[in-house]
Parts: structure tokens; C-alpha cells; sequence
């Protein structure tokens, strides 16, 4: 297959504007419609969770001497989503999403990817400390029919990562489709404490995303420009890859390890009977201690560890809330009311299913790891990234470039900022738009300083790779570039909102 032939071979999506016209709900899919018995009102408040959730596969690799190697697959499928309709998809060695990559600190590992999606397409290894060669960026391009091997020693903290497509301008299209999965690092600090673990059981990888099927049972992705300017959002929330999802919980305490792994969405999640949990870790690894809440906001590209009891009788549903997160209201609920769908109070994607007789569990560590601060004092240099939409008659005549940082849209001749090695840096983030934006900075894990002079949130004082911006903030963030270096192939900084980063809202820095 040529690389400008299409990429999958699917029933015809529906416009965009056909779709909305034609369902029920304008933004929701169509009671008439081929989905409509199934899917009609999931999402909204009392929705009907029939589906168990699907646990990925866990890939731990195989052993060839000193190195683990994983071999992964990409390639196009189909998923059959709700009874006996088939969605075509892309998956990596499945359907949809991929395998949990089970990978320790230390050790050696090599990853073959195999592209077999009839296009080139790339996977970024998102939020681990690696060489520039092996990042999965879009200088990794992967031709259709290739495969492309990425070698390094892992060293991380014990942490919740993820990987996906990283193919210029081709990004969002790729993860909508399913070019996605999870990465779990242990460690000796993390393996003696007394957490949950048992992978499905007690400890649950739960990808979260949003989706639109039009009447035909397709996850079209046709933006508009609208789209395109704000990101892509659906209206049909996914946990794993599973509609109307379930779990039943046979334990005490439950250890969620959630992604955000959403075009555009921003979650305000929390417990529909409003029930604590403990936030235990970050992007980049634990938190210091426990911190309890009933509500934690996720952007997109962000992971939290959360542990939450599931004593009681009743059953309780994970969901996004219309109501609070960034500034007032969470920017994927905001979004969903200006595309004219999706806008229900809660949008569930979990039920937890308490069983008779659970399992005790272990108390919490009140003690979970050590973050060494560094110092303002240390760092060597400041920069400052401003993250720009051009509004108005420019975004609907299309002139110009609409996303951009420092009034730059990315170049991938250009080098945009060089950065010593082994120096710490302060990086400081604003956000002139109307919009919030998680931007994200390759390699490294950063420190939060301040939002606006302002310490951090509690659930932010851990280790980030990924930071959500609201309008008109400037958040600080430090970090130390070290190890490796290469004054040719460079890393990337971008937003996270995925249609904003292959629109041109990327940077490029060098380690020298």
C-alpha cells in the first residue's frame, strides 16, 4: 500500500455537519440510529454499565541476555464496541489501544515496533528520561511495512507512563483511532511498600478518553475547523477502549492508575457519591504522602494513582464533572457545550461494583518516597514560553498561523532553544488564549514551582511531565536536562491538546 493511498478501509464516515443534523441529541448519537439502542443517553446520569472493563494485556517482555526486549504491532482492526457492530480501528498487537508495558528501573529494554497501519506513524515513549534518538518523536518516523527498534536503559522512578503516536500533523488522527497504551515502572522504594498490586485486581490501568460514532457505527475523524481549533471531543466516554464500563471490586482498596488519554478533554473527575480517595501519585511517579480529596482535575497527557475504599453496598461510578476544574469549568465539558453535544452534569465512564465479602487491604504508607526540591537558586537559566490561538476573522478565514508559541508554529528544520547538560532550567508557561492548554516537555520531569506566584496544588507537588495552563497563568515549572545530550536530534515541548500540537502549537530544544 502507498503512502497516499487511504489509510484504513472503512464504511464512510459521516460530515460532521450530516452527523449533527442527524442525531437526536445534536452532538449525541441518534436514537434512530444504528448505535441508538445502545448507546442512547450513556453519558448522562443514570446511565446503564453492562460492559466489564477490558484490562490490557500485560507485556513484561522476554529476556535475551541483558536486555528485555518487547515487540509491538500497529496495525488497523476493527472493535466491536456494542453488540454486533464492528468500528474500524487501530490497535497495537489488538484492536484498540496496547499492551501495559511492565518495565523496571535499571534495566536494559529494547522495543521493536512494527508499522503495519499502511502509513507512517510513529510511538513516543511519553514521559520517560531517554536519548533524543530513541523518544518516538516525529524525528522516528516509521514506514508502513518497517520496523523501527527503540533501546535504552530504563531510569524512572516507580511511576504510571504512557506511549502513543507522535506522527507530524498526523498525531490526533492516530490516537482517536487508537494508537495509544500504558507503561508502568516499578522500583525497589515502590515494590516495599505495602500498596495494592496485583495488575487487574487491585491495581487497574484505566485509560480514559472520548469518542463520537456517527449513525453508520464509525469513530469518524473528519474536524471541522472549529475542531481543529478548540480539539477534537466526543461525546461517548471510554474506559479502556470499553463503553458503559464496569468493574467489580473484590478488595478493601482499590489503586486506579488513571490516564488521561483524550484528544482535547479535560476531566474534573471524582466518585458520583462524592466518597474521599487518596491521590498517591503523579505524571512522573508518588507523591511524598497520601493526599486525600474527593476531586482531582486531569488534562490531557496527565496521569494520577488514586486509591479509593470500596466498603458499602451501593455501587459508585467514576465520572467527569460539569462543575469545577479549570477556572470554574472543566475545558472538555466547556468544549462539549460549545459543539452542542455532550453537555450532560456528569459524564460517567466507570462503575465500581462493591463485592459481598471483600478482601482486606493493607492501611496506606503515610510515608510513600522522597522528592529532593530543587532550588530556583540552582537554576542556570529562565526561559519563557507563551502558548498564542490567533482568534477571529484569522481562525475562520484560515489565514495565518493559529497555534503557535513565542509566535512561532513548529518547523521541524528549526531548533528553537538549545539547553546545556546536567544544567537546571526554569521554564516559565503562559497562556495568552481563551482556552486552557497542557503543555508538555519531552524527557524530563519538572518540578512545579508556582501558578501565578501561588505554591502548587497538593496533587501537584510530585513529579510532572505534563501541566495544565489556564488563560492568562503563568505557571513555573524546574528541571534538571541530564544524562544524555545531541546537538542533532532534538526533543520536543508542545501542547497536549492533540489537534493544537499538529497545528503548529510544538517546539523543538536540543541537549548539548
Amino acid at each position: 500500500m502507498s503512502e497516499t493511498q487511504p489509510v484504513i478501509p472503512t464504511l464512510k464516515y459521516a460530515t460532521r455537519r450530516t452527523f449533527l443534523k442527524n442525531t437526536a441529541f445534536g452532538g449525541m448519537v441518534a436514537v434512530s440510529g444504528i448505535l441508538g439502542s445502545s448507546l442512547s443517553g450513556f453519558g448522562r446520569t443514570a446511565p446503564i454499565h453492562i460492559n466489564p472493563l477490558k484490562i490490557p494485556p500485560q507485556d513484561s517482555g522476554t529476556k535475551e541476555g541483558a536486555t528485555t526486549v518487547y515487540n509491538l504491532n500497529v496495525e488497523n482492526s476493527t472493535t466491536e464496541f456494542v453488540n454486533q457492530i464492528r468500528t474500524s480501528t487501530r490497535g497495537i498487537n489488538g484492536s484498540y489501544l496496547g499492551p501495559t508495558l511492565r518495565l523496571k528501573d535499571g534495566e536494559n529494554i529494547k522495543i521493536n515496533v512494527k508499522n503495519s497501519i499502511g502509513e507512517t506513524t510513529t510511538l513516543h515513549w511519553h514521559g520517560l528520561h531517554l536519548p533524543a534518538s530513541e523518544d518516538g518523536g516525529p524525528h522516528q518516523p516509521i514506514k508502513n511495512g518497517e520496523t523501527r527498534a527503540s533501546q535504552f536503559q530504563v531510569k524512572q522512578k516507580a511511576a504510571s507512563f504512557w506511549y502513543h503516536s507522535h506522527q507530524l500533523h498526523k498525531t490526533a488522527e492516530h490516537v482517536w483511532q487508537g494508537l495509544a497504551g500504558m507503561i508502568i515502572v516499578d522500583d525497589a522504594e515502590s515494590d516495599a511498600l505495602d500498596l495494592p498490586r496485583e495488575y487487574g485486581v487491585d491495581d487497574i490501568p484505566v485509560v480514559l478518553q472520548d469518542r463520537i460514532f456517527a449513525n453508520d457505527g464509525q469513530m469518524y475523524y473528519d474536524p471541522s475547523r472549529h475542531d481543529r481549533m478548540m480539539g477534537m471531543v466526543g461525546n461517548t466516554p471510554f474506559a479502556n477502549g470499553t463503553i458503559s464500563a464496569f468493574i467489580e471490586a473484590k478488595t478493601k482498596l482499590i489503586r486506579l492508575r488513571i490516564l488521561n488519554g483524550s484528544n482535547a478533554s479535560t476531566y474534573n473527575l471524582g466518585f458520583s457519591d462524592n466518597r474521599p480517595f487518596a491521590q498517591i501519585g503523579s505524571d512522573g511517579g508518588l507523591l511524598e504522602a497520601p493526599y486525600q480529596t474527593n476531586n482531582i482535575t486531569l488534562a490531557p497527557g496527565e496521569r494520577a494513582e488514586i486509591v479509593v475504599d470500596a466498603s458499602g453496598n451501593e455501587n459508585f461510578i467514576l465520572q467527569s464533572r460539569s462543575s469545577g476544574g479549570t477556572g470554574g469549568m472543566g475545558m472538555g465539558m466547556m468544549r462539549r457545550g460549545m459543539m452542542g453535544g455532550g453537555g450532560s452534569e456528569n459524564f460517567n465512564f466507570l462503575e465500581i461494583r462493591p463485592s459481598e465479602n471483600l478482601k482486606a487491604s493493607s492501611t496506606l504508607p503515610a510515608k510513600l518516597t522522597t522528592i529532593e526540591p530543587l532550588a530556583p537558586s540552582s537554576a542556570v537559566n529562565t526561559r519563557r514560553f507563551m502558548l498564542e490561538m490567533a482568534m477571529g476573522p484569522m481562525m475562520m478565514l484560515g489565514f495565518g498561523n493559529t497555534h503557535t508559541i513565542n509566535d512561532r508554529a513548529m518547523k521541524m528544520n528549526r531548533i528553537d532553544e538549545v539547553v546545556a547538560k546536567n544544567s537546571i532550567e526554569i521554564w516559565e508557561l503562559g497562556n495568552t488564549s481563551q482556552i486552557p492548554h497542557p503543555f508538555h516537555i519531552h524527557d524530563v520531569q519538572f518540578q512545579i514551582l508556582d501558578r501565578g506566584g501561588r505554591p502548587p496544588h497538593p496533587g501537584e507537588r510530585g513529579l510532572k511531565d505534563t501541566v495544565l495552563i489556564n488563560p492568562g497563568e503563568m505557571v513555573r515549572v524546574i528541571a534538571k536536562f541530564s544524562e544524555y545530550s545531541d546537538p542533532n536530534i532534538p526533543y520536543m515541548y508542545h501542547c497536549h491538546i492533540l489537534e493544537h500540537e499538529d497545528a503548529g502549537m510544538m517546539g523543538q530544544f536540543t541537549v548539548v
